[in-house]
C-alpha cells in the first residue's frame, strides 16, 4: 500500500533519519532473543495457489534462533490445517530492523507484508503511519470475543478504546536469583527491592553458588532502557507527558520533572560503585548469572527457557518479580515483545485471510505451545486450562512467577508511548552509561536525557 499523505512522509522520514543517528551510536538490540537466522522465502503476497482458491499472505517477523524455529513450525501447522490460506513467514531480523524497514516503506515504498510482528516501542509510529487496519475493526467485523484474552496485554494497545494490533509474544522483566547460593547463605526472605538487595550483599558474597563456584558479586544486570523504563514504572510516575503519551500525543518528557528518572540513575550509580551491581556494560549480566558468578541478574521473560537451559541444573533457579528501588516502588510493570500489526493492502481477501491467521495465532491450544516453547506469556487465557501449560508448569513452576506480576499488574501500569520510544531508550542507555564511567553527574544524565527526548518529540509531532 502507498501512502499519499505528505505529512505521513515527512514522519517516516523523520524517524528514519532517527534511527539511523541511534544505529551510528551502537544501540542494543532490542530483539528478546537476539540471535538471528535467514528468512525462509522472498515470495510476494497476495498470490493464489494454481486452483486459484488459497489466498496467499506474507508475514515479517522479528523472530530467530530458536524462537524462529518455534514460530515456524506454529506457521507450517496452520498452513497444513487448512487449504483456504498460505502464510509465507519471512524474517526480517531484530525488532529494530523490522521497525526500520517499515518506517522506510511508509515514505512511499509499497510494504510486501499483510502481518507484520513489531516491538512495543513501535506502537505510536505504526498508528500515526497510516500503513495499518486496526486489529479492532476486524475484531468489530467478526464479532470476535476479546474477554478471553489477557486484558492487561490488550490495555497496551489500546487507546481511545480501539484495539490496534493484536498481542502475540509478549513479556516482562523478571528478577532471577539463585537460590543455591541464597540457602547457602541462610537467605530466606526475596528481595522486592533494591534497598533490600543491598542489605542482603555482604551476606551473599562467598557463598556457594553450585558445586564449584562461590558468588563474587550479589547482582549483574546489563545497561538496557527496558529496565530504566520498569522502574519508573514501579513508581507509579509518568516518562512523558499527556497521560504517558494515552491521552494524548507526547509533547515531552515527564521523567526530568518528576524525578523518577533521577531516581533510576542515582541508584543505579550508588549500586555500582559501592560493588553491589558492579557496572557490566551492556552485555554479560546474565552470562555472569548463569555462571554462578553473581547471585541475582534480571531478564525478560522469554528468557526463563534459555537461562534453565544453560544452568543445566548446577544450581536452583529462582524467580521473583522485577523489583522497586525502595520500598515506595508498589506501581506493576509494563510488558515488553512485539504485537501484531495488520498491513492495510486494500484488498479484502487478504485481510479476511491475515484476520483469520492471527485468530489461529491467539487461540489456546497454539498460545499453550508458544508459551512452553518460548517462556512468552499465553494471550489467550483458555491456555490455562490445557495439559500442555499444565504440564509445563507443574515440570517449570518458575514460569508461574511472570504470569502472576502481570495479573498482579493493572492497566494503569502500561507504560508509556511516543512516536520516539525507540530512540529514547538508546538516549537513557548512552546518558547512564557515561553516569556510571563518572564522565557526568546523574543530574547532567538525566538532563541530557530530557533535552534529546524533547527534541526528538518536538520534530517528530512537528512533522505529524
Amino acid at each position: 500500500m502507498k501512502i499519499n499523505k505528505m505529512k505521513k512522509i515527512l514522519i517516516a522520514l523523520l524517524a528514519i533519519i532517527m534511527v539511523l543517528s541511534v544505529a551510528a551510536c551502537g544501540e542494543k538490540s532490542s530483539s528478546d532473543n537476539g540471535k538471528e537466522s535467514k528468512g525462509e522465502s522472498s515470495k510476494d503476497s497476495g498470490e493464489k495457489s494454481d486452483s486459484g482458491d488459497t489466498v496467499q499472505i506474507t508475514f515479517w517477523h522479528a523472530m530467530g534462533g530458536s524462537i524462529g524455529k518455534a514460530l515456524e513450525d506454529i506457521v507450517n501447522d496452520y498452513n497444513q490445517s487448512q487449504d483456504k490460506v498460505e502464510v509465507v513467514a519471512q524474517y526480517q531480523g531484530t525488532y529494530d530492523d523490522t521497525l526500520t524497514k517499515l518506517r522506510s516503506s511508509a515514505a512511499g515504498s509499497d510494504v510486501n507484508a499483510d502481518l507484520v510482528q513489531v516491538f512495543e516501542m513501535g506502537t505510536q509510529f505504526l498508528i500515526d503511519s497510516g500503513l495499518i487496519t486496526p486489529m479492532q475493526d476486524m475484531i468489530d467485523k467478526s464479532d470476535f470475543d476479546t474477554s478471553v484474552l489477557e486484558e492487561n496485554l490488550l490495555a497496551y494497545y489500546t487507546l481511545n478504546g480501539k484495539l490496534y494490533s493484536m498481542p502475540f509474544n509478549s513479556s516482562t522483566p523478571l528478577m532471577y536469583y539463585n537460590k543455591t547460593a541464597f540457602d547457602d547463605a541462610g537467605i530466606t526472605d526475596i528481595p522486592t527491592n533494591i534497598e533490600e538487595i543491598k542489605e542482603i550483599a555482604d551476606k551473599i558474597i562467598g557463598a556457594k553458588s553450585s558445586d564449584s563456584t562461590t558468588v563474587k558479586y550479589p547482582m549483574s544486570v546489563d545497561i538496557y532502557g527496558w529496565y530504566m523504563e520498569q522502574w519508573i514504572n514501579k513508581t507509579g510516575k509518568d516518562t512523558f507527558d499527556h497521560g504517558n503519551g494515552r491521552e494524548d500525543h507526547a509533547t515531552k518528557a515527564a521523567f526530568d520533572e518528576n524525578g523518577s528518572m533521577l531516581k533510576v540513575v542515582s541508584m543505579w550509580k550508588d549500586v555500582a560503585d559501592s560493588g553491589v551491581m558492579p557496572n557490566n556494560g551492556r552485555e554479560g549480566g546474565n552470562a555472569e548469572f548463569v555462571a554462578g558468578t553473581s547471585a541475582i541478574t534480571l531478564a525478560s521473560t522469554a528468557n526463563l527457557n534459555q537461562i534453565l537451559t544453560e544452568v543445566g541444573g548446577r544450581f536452583e533457579v529462582g524467580t521473583a518479580y522485577f523489583p522497586g528501588i525502595d520500598a515506595e516502588d508498589k506501581a506493576g510493570v509494563s510488558i515488553g515483545g512485539a504485537s501484531l500489526w495488520m498491513i492495510d493492502s486494500g484488498d479484502d481477501a487478504r485481510k479476511d485471510a491475515t484476520w483469520d491467521f492471527v485468530q489461529y495465532l491467539v487461540s489456546a491450544d497454539v498460545q499453550a505451545k508458544w508459551n512452553v516453547a518460548t517462556g512468552y506469556f499465553p494471550v489467550n487465557k483458555g491456555a490455562h486450562d490445557t495439559d500442555v501449560f499444565k504440564e509445563n508448569i507443574e515440570k517449570n513452576p518458575q514460569f508461574k512467577t511472570a504470569i502472576d506480576q502481570l495479573h498482579d499488574a493493572t492497566a494503569d501500569d502500561q507504560g508509556a508511548i511516543s512516536g520516539v520510544n525507540q530512540e529514547a531508550r538508546t538516549y537513557y542507555e548512552a546518558e547512564l552509561e557515561k553516569a556510571l564511567n563518572g564522565e557526568i553527574t546523574p543530574e547532567e544524565a538525566v538532563e541530557a536525557m530530557a533535552e534529546q527526548v524533547n527534541a526528538a518529540l518536538d520534530s517528530y509531532n512537528a512533522a505529524k
